[in-house]
């Protein structure tokens, strides 16, 4: 029910205020998701997109989150292009942020309100790319990513902090939102309401010809809309595996490191004592006497315990060393004297008194080396391989620093090169539908696919500790639609279904005007002088119809955008034809009796003013600051990207 309502009131409400582009460079960090994007084809000249108080946002800063944005978008949607990604407001969207974050920063200024170089130190220390195995902040992996992503330490602690300030900033202005009855209940209402019209179809394959068009209009109709047959960039994978495997016999133990290592770690191979225990502790000495008189009686410590409302505790395989820290060394000593089923105490703890059982004795013998060697030898291996392995790639990573080429680090290091076919990011292949990437190249597919044509070959885990690969892009295909002659025939019949499509049209938009005047839908329907399907009854309550995340189809979300008595036509979408929707019956919904969807709405309400808050908080300040914005800068991100990005203008 409240994701039903949470997509509900995005409509009503539009874009919220949010922070997360703002901090796009520590955000990628924070979600391990950070790779070098493209950043040809600058604006240049570092014009001014807004200036606030004493702070600027240069357009070539503009243009490098939007950059940044658009490449993280097109991860979870390869196919995304640069127009398609303006068209839906995504660089306003970055851009309207960024200048939010501007002016926050400028009025936090004149209002005498710092971030702390601590609070960023403790940020980064909390970011999991920056952290070792343990989990700790390694500076080695903070300066190395820092490097690989050609950023300076100062760009991600401005950032990280202007994230901090906005959050310090704006979060106050949405908490305790309190929204009356009268405020919700007209929403609330609406997940109650229910809605039925009639739907008729009318497809466009019931007006295609026969007849195919010229040549000319075909190139012609190809050109318009070559955004359709567009495929998305191509890659040529260029690695070389470097596997742990490689130094198998270099990792061998010698029989000295097996000896040190025995020495090492001779503790763990001495003889040892453990013991199994179960035990009561009680307050005082008369009723830990009770219990033991009941014990020597013939109960089981366990059963005398819970006579008494109490429960008895159990410690298994515990050494001398173990009981003496929890229980302390008068117990431990007395427990390790004892035989396996013997009661010991009532003893002076820590906690009280104790009685202890012993449950169980182990007595395990010294292991000599020859017991252990093939067990040394494996972990010995283990670690020399991991060593090895790390020495060798922190070799190749010194050679690329140093300026060497791909092929050359190839080469001196006895690396043999592979290189895959034209992939998609996805790892699919355009002309071999069959093709899947293998377990090598999969992991480099996002990685390289980041990477511009002149960056340093990267090293890229497959298996962490176990298998890398030094990767770089090979040969690039821009995105581009193929030549018409290889996409003829699909073409072909995409033109005459767009032909039927705009007969479909013109056919619904005649219907309409003749129900909006009186006529019956399935009248009309059946004198169309075309073979029509029957118009059908939808319909349903509009929680049910948006329930969860799914979303309802088109022709039924448009009864709930429509005036009583009303007639509309509504695209099938890809040139299928139309639909001719008419509401027939409104159910107006009343929740005033339903106190828990009420405070479901409220919740979500709630969430939604307190951002609006936020939102125009900001614009406030805005206005105040007398914030400038350059209403073309937008546009000329617009034209410098699509110049370095799938070529699109």
């Amino acid at each position: 029910m409240l994701s039903v309502f949470r997509s509900f009131i995005r409509s009503k409400f539009g874009a919220l205020f949010a922070i997360l582009f703002l901090g796009v460079i520590a955000a990628a960090f924070i979600m391990g998701d950070i790779s070098s994007g493209k950043f040809g084809g600058s604006i240049g000249g570092g014009g001014t997109a807004a200036k606030a108080g004493g702070y600027k946002l240069s357009e070539s800063e503009l243009q490098d989150r939007v950059q940044r944005v658009f490449e993280n978008a097109r991860r979870s949607n390869p196919g995304l292009q640069i127009g398609d990604f303006f068209a839906q407001g995504g660089g306003k969207q970055v851009y309207d942020q960024l200048v939010a974050s501007l002016t926050l920063r400028a009025f936090a200024d004149d209002q005498g309100v710092h971030i702390s170089k601590r609070l960023v130190d403790a940020q980064i220390a909390q970011i999991p790319a920056f952290q070792d195995a343990a989990g700790n902040f390694s500076n080695d992996s903070f300066r190395a990513l820092l490097a690989r992503e050609r950023l300076t330490e100062q760009a991600l602690r401005d950032d990280i902090s202007r994230e901090i300030l906005q959050r310090q900033l704006l979060a106050p202005v949405g908490l305790g939102v309190k929204l009356t009855d009268s405020l919700v209940l007209p929403y609330a209402s609406l997940l109650l309401e229910a809605r039925q019209g009639t739907v008729a179809a009318i497809p466009a394959f019931a007006f295609l010809e026969e007849k195919n068009p010229t040549d000319a209009q075909l190139a012609d109709f190809y050109k318009k809309n070559a955004s359709r047959y567009t495929i998305p960039e191509q890659r040529r994978i260029r690695y070389a595996v470097i596997d742990a495997e490689r130094f198998a016999q270099a990792a061998q133990p010698t029989d000295a490191e097996i000896g040190t290592y025995y020495n090492q770690n001779k503790a763990a191979y001495a003889a040892k004592q453990t013991r199994s225990i179960e035990q009561l502790v009680l307050p005082t000495q008369a009723g830990a006497k009770a219990i033991d008189d009941q014990v020597k009686a013939g109960k089981s410590l366990a059963d005398a315990a819970k006579s008494a409302g109490l429960a008895v505790s159990t410690a298994n395989d515990q050494s001398r060393e173990a009981l003496t820290g929890s229980a302390g060394k008068t117990v431990a000593d007395a427990v390790f004297a004892a035989k396996q089923g013997d009661l010991i105490g009532p003893v002076r703890g820590s906690l009280g008194w104790l009685l202890v059982r012993v449950t169980a004795a182990k007595e395990t013998p010294a292991r000599p080396i020859a017991a252990v060697r093939e067990e040394i030898v494996a972990a010995l291996r283990v670690q020399k391989e991991k060593q090895l392995l790390t020495d060798f790639t922190g070799k190749i990573e010194d050679a690329i620093g140093d300026g060497g080429t791909f092929d050359e680090v190839v080469k001196d290091n006895g690396l043999k090169l592979e290189t895959s076919p034209l992939v998609l990011a996805t790892g699919k292949q355009v002309k071999d539908s069959a093709f899947t990437a293998g377990p090598d190249l999969q992991p480099l597919l996002a990685p390289v696919f980041s990477m511009s044509a002149d960056d340093d070959a990267q090293l890229i885990p497959i298996t962490a500790d176990k298998r890398y690969a030094l990767a770089a892009p090979g040969e690039i295909v821009a995105a581009a639609p193929p030549p018409l002659a290889e996409v003829k025939q699909l073409v072909l019949a995409q033109y005459k279904l767009n032909a039927g499509n705009q007969k479909a049209k013109a056919l619904a938009e005649q219907i309409q005007a003749k129900v909006a005047k009186g006529a019956k839908l399935a009248d009309a329907i059946a004198q169309a002088g075309v073979k029509l399907p029957a118009p059908q009854t939808l319909g349903g309550r509009r929680a049910d119809i948006m329930r969860g995340e799914q979303r309802p189809p088109a022709e039924v979300a448009i009864l709930f955008s429509m005036a009583a008595n009303t007639v509309k036509t509504l695209p099938i979408g890809q040139d299928r034809g139309y639909f001719v929707v008419q509401l027939n019956k409104i159910e107006r919904g009343d929740a005033k009796g339903q106190p828990e969807l009420l405070n479901q709405v409220r919740t979500q309400l709630s969430e939604v003013v307190g951002q609006e808050y936020g939102q125009q908080f900001e614009r406030a300040i805005e206005k105040d600051l007398g914030v400038t914005r350059n209403a073309k800068a937008v546009d000329q991100v617009r034209n410098a990207l699509a110049a370095t990005n799938s070529g699109e203008q």
